[in-house]
């Protein structure tokens, strides 16, 4: 990153920290306008339920109460649309991009699609996030806390690449022994559910706007049995149940139950890391390079209230959890931890990834 970049950054925290962003916006109107808000998935998976809540509250609270509408451009696993991202320089607030585990993922492994770069967008709301896994009614009867009884079957899963969020699932499986094959290229976490749905996939997981909108039907209707979330980090940094399913225990309580998988050591240190770039700050909703700072502090303004309303936090949990969500300077923290890993939680994972599935990044 450059000094330039590092500058601006210390400056607009400072400003954000004073509240000196406030007379700027006076400006600022989108009365009669139409904001699009780019995700780069299909509208059936997470980030969709994501970007469709938070939109009409945006909509509220923005100057001259536009109209968000929120479009979809997949395709290879998020990068073709942070790539198009990349190009745009519109900055008149016109245009809103949403960014998530298996955009950052690519972006930290160095994968060859990538033509994007983080540190030339601007960061104005960020959401942590969590993930459950499930299995069919089947399998699911033989869970029992552990993994133990899941080794000798052959499980589907249906997925968006190993480069992506899908990665996090992926090593957690292969560290509990089990044999999860999976299917790529869907383009998005809703097309899973539904291969799981049609009986084409056997285990599955979702974010938790999209198993709360969508996975928990079939567990209500006992065609699906979860079987752990990822968790979430407490205030030391450490794994804990998540917050918006406290009665599922986590991949770190499933791993210390079964026989082989370890909570230290490379395994666990890399699974761990790319947990942490993936959920705590997984959704991130960017305005593109170029966007002058009165439109800025007018999206962290907006993006504020929507935060400050008496009555978000409820409806948050019950659309997309209990998670905190960041704003502003915040948001810009948020994403630089979520496009950070250390080197030799990267060189695992890059090794994984070609023992495993062949796939070869440098």
């Amino acid at each position: 990153m450059t000094l330039l970049k590092l500058s601006r950054r210390a400056a607009l925290a400072l400003t954000a920290a004073a509240g000196l962003a406030a007379p700027a916006m006076a400006d600022v109107d989108f009365s009669g306008k139409t904001i699009e808000w780019v995700i780069p998935f299909s509208e059936t998976g997470g980030s969709a339920k994501w970007a469709n809540f938070f939109a009409p509250l945006l909509s509220e609270e923005l100057p001259g109460n536009p109209t968000v509408v929120v479009k979809f451009m997949p395709g290879a696993g998020s990068t073709k649309g942070a790539n198009w991202f990349q190009e745009q320089t519109e900055g008149d607030g016109t245009l809103l991009f949403g960014s998530s585990g298996s955009t950052q993922f690519p972006f930290l492994l160095d994968d060859p699609r990538v033509m994007y770069e983080y540190a030339d967008w601007n960061a104005v709301m960020a959401t942590g996030t969590g993930g459950v896994a499930y299995l069919n009614a089947e399998d699911g009867a033989l869970f029992d806390g552990s993994a133990n009884q899941l080794k000798d079957i052959p499980f589907i899963f249906g997925s968006q690449g190993a480069t992506g969020l899908d990665l996090v699932p992926l090593l957690a499986w292969e560290m509990l022994g089990m044999n999860v094959e999976p299917v790529f290229g869907i383009k998005g976490r809703g097309d899973g559910r539904l291969m799981f749905e049609r009986g084409e996939a056997t285990i599955d997981y979702q974010t938790s706007s999209g198993y709360i909108s969508g996975s928990m039907d079939l567990v209500n209707a006992g065609t699906a049995v979860p079987m752990m979330s990822w968790g979430a980090l407490d205030e030391n940094g450490m794994i804990v149940r998540d917050p918006t399913f406290p009665d599922l225990p986590s991949f770190k309580e499933v791993c210390e139950a079964t026989d082989g998988c370890e909570t230290s050591g490379p395994a666990w240190d890399a699974w761990k890391a790319f947990f942490i770039a993936g959920y705590p700050s997984q959704k991130i909703a960017f305005l593109p390079a170029g966007t002058p700072q009165d439109v800025i502090d007018t999206y962290t303004a907006a993006f504020e209230a929507v935060r400050a309303r008496p009555d978000f936090k409820e409806i948050a949990s019950q659309q997309v959890g209990e998670y905190p969500m960041f704003v502003g300077a915040g948001a810009q923290k948020a994403t630089d931890e979520a496009t950070t890993v250390s080197d030799e939680a990267k060189q695992f994972v890059l090794t994984w990834l070609k023992d495993a599935y062949g796939v070869e990044l440098n």
